[in-house]
C-alpha cells in the first residue's frame, strides 16, 4: 500500500513537472527531494515519503493524490465508526486492519477519543443551526433520554414525503419546562412552520406547557395513547386491568371523534367510585388523546400518530449505542453521545407507514376540520 501511494505521487509529479533528470527548457518547477509525510492507512496514520517540487518562484507544488491520502477527516471518520459500533478506544487498535509491520501513531485511546469528541461536537453545532424552513414537516414527535443523570429532549420530524429527520437536542437535569421550552424555542428560531404541523408527545406536563409557550394553542396535539393507556393501568389493579384495556382500545378505534370521547368518559365515571385515580389519569388530556380521531386518520398512518413509537425507536438505538460508557463527566458528553446514537439511527430510517395518507392529513391540518370539532366539543 504505501509503495503504491509513493508511486502515485511519482507519477502525478511527472505530470506536472516532467521526467526527473530530463533537460526541459520550458520548466516551471523543480524537485526539491523528499519529505516524511502521514497518510491514513486502515484505519491508522502512517509515515510515507512525498517527493517535493517548488516552482521558479519559490512556491510549494501541491499534490491533489496526496491531499486525498492525507485527508484527517478519514481516520476521524473511521474512529467515530467504530467506537458508534462497541468497540472502547482502548481496544480501537484490535479493529484494524492488518496492514504489516509499520509504525503507527494517531490510534491512541486518548487521540481516538480527541477525534470521536470533535467530530460529534461539530455534528451537534451542525444540528442545532440547521435551518428548518427548507423542510416541509407533518408531524413532530417530541420526547426525552435519560442517560448518566441527564435528559436529553429530542425532537424528530416527519415530512411531506413520510421520511424522518433529528431535528434538535436539549439538555437538562430533568424533563422540565424550561428544557423542553428551550428545545422548542430552538426550532421556532430556525424556521419551524406550524402551519398544517401535527405535535405528537407523551404525557409529559413539562412538555405539552411548552408546545403551548412557544407555538401557541393553535397547534394541534396528539398524546401518546400507549402512555396514557399505561398511566391508567398503573392506578389499577391485575385484574382489573385486562378489561379497561379493551375499553381503551375500543374507544381509540373510534372513526368518530364524538362517539370515542364518550366511550372514554363512560370508562372514567365507571372508574369514578373505586378507581378514582385511574379516572383522573383518564380524564386528563383526555381530549389530545383523540387528536387523530379528529382529523378522521385510518389505516396505516394513524397507527403510526396514534404514539410516539417513531421517535422512542430511534431513541432506543442512541440507548444503546451509549451502553458502552463507563464514565460521564458532564452534559454536553451526554448530549454527544446522544447525537451520534440517534444520527445511526437516522441512516437506518425508513419512511413512515401510510405516508401517502400524509397530504390528507395536512389537507385536514389547515381546514376547518380541527377546529369545528373541536369547537363543538367544548359547547357540548
Amino acid at each position: 500500500g504505501l509503495n503504491t501511494l509513493e508511486l502515485l505521487f511519482e507519477r502525478e509529479l511527472e505530470e506536472k513537472i516532467g521526467k526527473k533528470g530530463k533537460h526541459n527548457p520550458g520548466r516551471k518547477a523543480s524537485r526539491h527531494g523528499h519529505e516524511s509525510r502521514p497518510v491514513v492507512l486502515g484505519g491508522r496514520e502512517v509515515r510515507v515519503s512525498r517527493p517535493r517540487a517548488r516552482t521558479v518562484d519559490g512556491k510549494e507544488v501541491a499534490l491533489e493524490s496526496y491531499e486525498a491520502v492525507k485527508n484527517d477527516e478519514i481516520l476521524t471518520r473511521h474512529a467515530f465508526e467504530t467506537m458508534l459500533h462497541g468497540l472502547s478506544t482502548r481496544n480501537y487498535a484490535f479493529g484494524l486492519e492488518d496492514v504489516g509491520d509499520v509504525e503507527a501513531s494517531g490510534i491512541s485511546k486518548s487521540s481516538i477519543s480527541r477525534r470521536f469528541a470533535r467530530m460529534t461536537q461539530e455534528a451537534l453545532v451542525e444540528l442545532m443551526a440547521r435551518p428548518l424552513d427548507g423542510i416541509d414537516l407533518v408531524v413532530l414527535y417530541i420526547d426525552g433520554i435519560e442517560v448518566a443523570q441527564h435528559t436529553a429532549v429530542c425532537a424528530l420530524g416527519i415530512d411531506i414525503d413520510g421520511k424522518k429527520h433529528i431535528l434538535g437536542l436539549w439538555e437538562g437535569a430533568t424533563e422540565n419546562a424550561s428544557v423542553c421550552k428551550g428545545l422548542v424555542t430552538n426550532l421556532a428560531e430556525r424556521g419551524l412552520k406550524t402551519d398544517g404541523l401535527l405535535v405528537v408527545i407523551d404525557g409529559s406536563k413539562a412538555l405539552r406547557r411548552a408546545v403551548a409557550d412557544v407555538l401557541g394553542n393553535d397547534v394541534p396535539v396528539q398524546r401518546c395513547q400507549v402512555h396514557k393507556m399505561r398511566n391508567v393501568l398503573d392506578h389499577l389493579p391485575e385484574e382489573q386491568r385486562p378489561w379497561v384495556k379493551r375499553k381503551l382500545a375500543a374507544a381509540w378505534a373510534e372513526p368518530d371523534a364524538n362517539m370515542a370521547r364518550k366511550a372514554l368518559e363512560a370508562l372514567a365515571d365507571s372508574l369514578e367510585k373505586n378507581y378514582p385515580g385511574a379516572a383522573a389519569s383518564l380524564r386528563e388530556g383526555l381530549e389530545e388523546t383523540i387528536t387523530i380521531n379528529r382529523l378522521m386518520l385510518t389505516g396505516a398512518l394513524r397507527r403510526t400518530i396514534r404514539s410516539t413509537n417513531p421517535i422512542e425507536s430511534a431513541i432506543e438505538i442512541a440507548r444503546t449505542t451509549a451502553r458502552r460508557v463507563k464514565r460521564w463527566r458532564n452534559g454536553n458528553q451526554v448530549l454527544r453521545w446522544a447525537l451520534a446514537g440517534l444520527q445511526e439511527a437516522e441512516r437506518r430510517f425508513r419512511r413512515v407507514a401510510g405516508y401517502r395518507e400524509l397530504p390528507l392529513l395536512r389537507m385536514h391540518l389547515k381546514g376547518e376540520v380541527l377546529h369545528t370539532t373541536t369547537s363543538e366539543a367544548a359547547n357540548a
